[in-house]
């Protein structure tokens, strides 16, 4: 008799031990599936990068215009804070590294609010507006900021979505490994 009133208790601690690792499985097996699809290694590397013309009535980017230079190409937009917080590295590297195109697409609808951010963060590199992602589309681009390290040659090396720290000095040897600078002030960058 005494058996049997322990029974029902072990059935439930039993029951529960079973979906709860069920659930925790569940769980590990639905993160893989979403980090699967994170940019980390997308289908254009190592392919040429698809070619565009935007113009915005002030400026205008031909991509295959920089053929023979290593390109930064970044798509962001002015309230994007993950492409706010990027925009410093990417100037210092633009006055570090010369030698580097670093091409800025805006997505931004609001051409006041593109040429606030332009002013407000000091932004000199090569930009131009582009409100109907008519490049971004065509990158298959979908969070802000993506950058794409495109060599001389025109093929895309890597994907990087969000904000990286441009500072790093990993990501530095990475870039001078595909552009080699010729000047002495960025022997160390």
């Amino acid at each position: 008799m005494a058996s049997r009133a322990f029974a029902p208790y072990y059935r439930y601690v039993h029951w529960r031990r079973i979906t709860s690792t069920f659930g925790v499985a569940f769980l590990a097996w639905a993160a893989l599936i979403a980090g699967c699809n994170r940019g980390d290694h997308p289908a254009q590397v190592g392919k040429a990068a698809p070619d565009f013309t935007v113009s915005d009535g002030t400026n205008t980017v031909h991509l295959a215009s920089y053929r023979g230079k290593t390109v930064l190409l970044n798509f962001w937009w002015s309230q994007c804070g993950p492409c706010i917080q990027e925009t410093p590295g990417l100037e210092a590297l633009h006055h570090d590294r010369p030698d580097i195109e670093i091409v800025g697409v805006s997505i931004d609808t609001d051409a006041d609010s593109y040429r606030d951010f332009l002013r407000r963060y000091h932004v000199d590199v090569t930009t131009v507006r582009d409100p109907d992602q008519t490049a971004a589309k065509l990158f298959h681009t979908e969070a802000w900021p993506e950058t794409y390290v495109i060599d001389k040659d025109g093929i895309i090396r890597r994907k990087i979505v969000g904000d990286p720290d441009w500072f790093n000095p990993e990501i530095r040897t990475y870039l001078r490994s595909l552009a080699p600078s010729t000047s002495q002030g960025s022997q160390g960058l």
